[in-house]
């Protein structure tokens, strides 16, 4: 038998890239991500069932990420840091150079499936001016065969992994029914409906286990000694050679 389990996020999110830590250097794994042939970047696909509004999406961002000093935050090269480059925190952001809204004409794309699939390879063949913060969100009002419209989202992987990302993506969305609290996240947990047998069961699995473990180490053990005391010798096999050799 199989329920779900929720999983309550936290609307505060803690990050070590504070305003009061400006000049921190970078990690070592985020210097990696700056190296010419390891320059990675994250990009994320959300399909919309509505066409996106540019200007509502903008000033979500202003109450979401913009609050978020590691994504308002450049990469500067400083030869005085651990590493060489450091983060400093851009106090004004300009959401119209991060948020990129092609104008598309459906009448001439004969596959938007495949038009979204060209845009977003193209997305991973470029890269991000370190003169701005390293992420940028592409908007394409195109109906494809799963969504009405669809979101991109390209970042650095500098600026996090994709289990801190998704959460952090987690925290700014909020439930339809009450948009002031932060999403709820179902997992599936099974459950043994007859805990009386599956105990017993349970003990007597574990308890087989030990006692095979147990058995094989002993003999281990003493077929060890017994090589060791050159009681037993080596199979002879033809990868073998001899002592001669």
């Amino acid at each position: 038998m199989e329920v779900l389990k929720c999983i309550k996020l936290k609307a505060d999110v803690e990050d070590p890239i504070r305003n009061d830590e400006e000049g921190l250097p970078l990690s070592p794994m985020a210097r990696l991500f700056h190296k010419p042939d390891s320059s990675i970047y994250i990009i994320v696909m959300v399909g919309m069932k509505t066409e996106m509004n540019p200007e509502v999406i903008k000033a979500s961002l202003v109450h979401t990420f913009l609050q978020q000093p590691r994504f308002c935050s450049l990469h500067v090269k400083d030869e005085t840091v651990k590493g060489g480059l450091k983060w400093v925190n851009k106090k004004e952001v300009d959401l119209d150079k991060h948020v990129i809204v092609p104008m598309l004409d459906p009448n001439n794309i004969e596959s938007p499936d495949k038009f979204v699939e060209e845009y977003t390879s193209n997305l991973s063949k470029t890269g991000i001016k370190m003169s701005m913060p390293m992420r940028d969100l592409h908007l394409l009002n195109l109906r494809t065969s799963d969504a009405e419209s669809v979101a991109v989202f390209r970042v650095h992987h500098s600026l996090g992994d994709g289990v801190s990302l998704m959460s952090y993506f987690l925290t700014c969305t909020r439930k339809t029914c009450n948009p002031e609290e932060p999403p709820t996240i179902l997992i599936i947990q099974k459950v043994n409906p007859s805990k009386s047998s599956g105990r017993f069961r349970g003990k007597f699995i574990k308890s087989w286990l030990a006692i095979v473990l147990f058995w094989n180490t002993l003999v281990d053990v003493v077929m060890f000694l017994a090589m060791a005391l050159s009681i037993l010798h080596d199979t002879k096999t033809p990868l073998k050679g001899s002592v001669d050799a």
